[in-house]
């Protein structure tokens, strides 16, 4: 069974494959979902932030709304540039899988590809220190960014 952050991730993911910006209003879409509009915010941070290509704006007030912008990039290098720009010194795991995944969704990478990825980039594979283990995974995802570049 789906939970509420899925269904919701696939309702806003159906209207931007029709369009490259939206806006929709937090509390009239947490009415639609009959949740907290704080589930709306947790969708939003955890779901379409830059690394995985969506750029998020939101304007409180009464008149508030969230601009949501999917970012496109013309060809797979393109996309690995944006990409490698991202990460910065440290890069956490889960900032890491949302950069994979965008790569599998986008199509520059494969399954496999995206497994192998995943794998160099755990946790239990860099059993280091928190920042130490965060340096050494960005400078682990810029290397295999920068192989697959020039892959082709």
């Amino acid at each position: 069974m789906r939970n509420i952050s899925d269904v919701i991730e696939e309702h806003i993911k159906k209207i931007l494959k029709q369009q490259e910006e939206i806006e929709i209003k937090r509390s009239e879409l947490a009415e639609q979902f009959q949740c907290v509009p704080s589930q709306i915010n947790y969708v939003l941070k955890t779901r379409f932030s830059i690394e995985r290509g969506y750029i998020v704006e939101s304007k409180r007030g009464g008149g508030g709304y969230i601009r949501i912008i999917k970012v496109t990039q013309t060809n797979d290098r393109e996309l690995f540039d944006h990409m490698n720009a991202l990460i910065s010194q440290r890069l956490t795991q889960n900032q890491a899988h949302a950069m994979i995944l965008r790569l599998l969704e986008e199509g520059a990478i494969n399954n496999r590809e995206a497994r192998l990825m995943i794998s160099a980039v755990d946790r239990s594979v860099i059993d280091l220190s928190i920042p130490v283990r965060d340096e050494i995974r960005a400078n682990i995802l810029k290397a295999m960014l920068h192989s697959l570049k020039f892959k082709m």
